[in-house]
């Protein structure tokens, strides 16, 4: 499994690494290999939404026994797909967190899935239908798989166990452990005659185990690095591992001494698997490679190139003549086992990196998405169809006529686009450093952007940059101008909210109360207040009167760390919108501070929320690389 670790860090990661897909022309053409497919975005939707834009990203595939089927375990569920032609079959939902680790049944009628919830999931692999919810992890479950009769399944978590659960009742029947503390456990496997369990673990140890007793046969200490994937091979005679430091251990399953290294990949190996005749291994990593290995001699045979960003997860066919990838890159793609070509790739639709802000068209019909992957990808509402790609770009922003479109970008500039045609009008440079923030002014006229200290101000006619202004002492994530477009509001790493005027460049005031980075900041439609969002370590909203610098009230009730904190005003200000616990939107009254209720659907942290003009439908985005549309309707007001 491909590990996902929370940390504030990783806001600044995300805004400071971004992957650029290679040209405008093919993130186009491959929404066009697509536009046959069924409409997912309506599958498995949660209450309350109207449509979900992108697929997620996959951390496992596997084969149906039948090798009809490919299973996928994505970050909002489990895709299955028609294994010839990628085609999407279902959609199972559930699971309230990322799926980590996925496994058919040895008939196929059974699905089993591990997620970052902490749960187990049995489905019904022919009608998608929900079986069981195995609970009784403590944290993620980062692989799942039955035993070789079908008669059990083995878990392997982050709360250092392993655990075994009667297939057919959901029942848990034990609990592994050592000793010792056994670590983070990131891989389980059984042998193929079902009475053994290898698991790999954090602290770079694979264990062996008695399937039936649960007894701790013996270590196996090769590398003191993370061990990712562990397997058996067909013929129980090899073990086989795959680690953070880019070795792939080969042991002998039954001396268990002195493992053969295969040392090829440049970075983390996510995926080792067997080839069905034992003869081959393939493993993937983060070097964006699948590499294919001889087993008697450990031998590198083939280099399997062309995903972009890291490979979570290879799998060969039953018939070992195919092997089927996935990439962070947004790609599945086919292999053939033999000479190592690409038979197919299927380009999915939607982000392939966090999406760090979404915007609706001043008319309300497009919504712009932007991402660390380096695109703005337009979006038609009501049909919540994907229209356009705009690469090299990250932070959208609509004129208010909705004629141009201002991005930020990681290299310090500003690019200006025209919407309908997707042509690039101008590109405006000051800023020393990755724009974290762009926003027109009411009348068009202006500019305001961000970066880590500095917000700058440009005429949008001229391209010219007309004023600076400084003051903040830590990186600036958001501004924004007030609605009669006199005013300027930034919100700062400092712990601070920011008050400029916009015709003097003149520092007003500073609203002091945060107690953590504020990350987004937003005005009322009548310009009398601010609201101010914070996480991590404030994991608040605030909300300011704009005339006297007071803070009005704080929105709280918020159990859990949440990352970034954004917030948005209904058009008619009578509502605000942020994220709230477990990964949902959280509505409350402007007035009285009153929690309304909650749209839950996403399974990672949020980062943008945005209501449409009319204020109909609720926008919302975030790690799990998808943007969700919900239905704000009046029964909710």
């Amino acid at each position: 499994m491909k590990k996902q670790h929370l940390g504030f860090f990783l806001i600044l990661l995300f805004i400071s690494i971004v992957f650029l897909p290679t040209s405008f022309a093919e993130v186009k053409n491959a929404a066009i290999q697509e536009s046959s497919t069924p409409d997912y975005t309506t599958w498995g939707l949660p209450e309350g939404a109207k449509a979900r834009l992108g697929k997620g990203y996959i951390n496992e595939l596997q084969y149906s026994p039948n090798g009809t089927r490919l299973a996928a375990a994505s970050s909002i569920g489990i895709w299955l797909y028609d294994a010839k032609n990628l085609q999407e079959i279902l959609l199972l939902t559930g699971h309230t967190e990322v799926v980590n680790s996925v496994a058919f049944s040895p008939d196929g009628n059974t699905i089993v899935s591990g997620s970052n919830d902490n749960t187990i999931r049995l489905w019904n692999a022919n009608t998608g239908e929900h079986i069981h919810t195995l609970t009784g992890h403590t944290s993620a479950v980062t692989s799942v798989t039955f035993s070789p009769n079908g008669k059990y399944i083995v878990s392997g978590s982050w709360d250092d166990t392993i655990r075994l659960w009667n297939a057919n009742t959901g029942k848990k029947t034990k609990k592994l452990a050592t000793h010792i503390d056994t670590g983070s456990v990131n891989s389980v496997a059984f042998s193929p005659n079902g009475k053994y369990i290898v698991s790999g673990r954090d602290e770079g140890i694979i264990d062996l185990w008695d399937a039936n007793t649960g007894e701790h046969i013996d270590f196996l200490t090769g590398h003191a690095s993370s061990v990712n994937s562990v397997t058996f091979s067909p013929d129980g005679k090899y073990i086989v591992s795959g680690r953070d430091n880019g070795i792939i251990d080969l042991w002998n399953a039954n001396t268990k001494k002195d493992p053969q290294k295969l040392e090829v990949h440049t970075g983390r190996v996510y995926s080792v698997v067997f080839s069905p005749n034992g003869k081959t291994i393939a493993s993937s990593g983060r070097d964006t490679t699948i590499r294919l290995w001889d087993t008697n001699t450990g031998t590198h045979t083939l280099t399997l190139i062309g995903h972009k960003r890291s490979v979570n997860s290879v799998v060969f066919s039953p018939d070992g003549q195919t092997i089927a990838s996935a990439s962070m890159d947004g790609t599945i793609r086919l292999w053939d086992a033999n000479t190592g070509k690409n038979i197919h790739a299927f380009i999915r639709v939607g982000h392939t990196h966090i999406v760090s802000h979404v915007t609706f068209s001043p008319d309300g019909k497009t919504l712009a998405s932007g991402s660390a992957d380096g695109t703005i990808q337009l979006w038609n509402v009501s049909m919540s169809t994907y229209i356009r790609t705009l690469a090299g770009v990250i932070s959208p922003s609509f004129s208010p006529d909705g004629k141009m479109l201002a991005s930020a970008s990681a290299d310090g500039t500003i690019q200006l686009w025209d919407v309908s045609t997707g042509t690039h009008i101008r590109t405006l440079m000051k800023h020393t450093d990755k724009v974290s923030s762009v926003v027109f002014s009411p009348d068009g006229k202006y500019i305001v952007s961000s970066d880590d200290h500095t917000i700058q101000l440009w005429d949008v006619n001229t391209g010219e940059h007309t004023r600076s202004l400084t003051g903040h002492t830590g990186s600036v994530g958001r501004v924004v101008f007030s609605p009669d477009g006199k005013y300027i509001a930034s919100g700062s790493a400092d712990k601070t909210v920011r008050l400029w005027n916009v015709s003097t460049g003149t520092h007003i005031q500073t609203l002091i109360g945060h107690t953590g980075a504020v990350s987004n900041v937003a005005f009322s439609p009548d310009g009398k207040y601010i609201a101010s969002g914070s996480g991590v370590l404030d994991n608040t909203i605030r909300l300011w009167d704009i005339a006297t610098g007071i803070q009005l009230r704080i929105l709280t009730g918020q159990a859990g760390i949440i990352l970034f904190r954004p917030v948005a005003f209904s058009p008619d200000g009578k509502y605000i919108a942020s994220e709230g616990k477990n990964h949902t939107i959280q509505l409350w009254n402007a007035s009285t501070g009153e929690h309304i209720r909650s749209f839950a659907g996403h399974t990672h942290s949020i980062y943008s929320v945005a209501f449409s003009p009319d204020g109909k439908y609720i926008a919302s985005a975030g790690w799990d690389h998808t943007i969700m549309l919900w239905e704000f309707t009046l029964s909710d007001k």
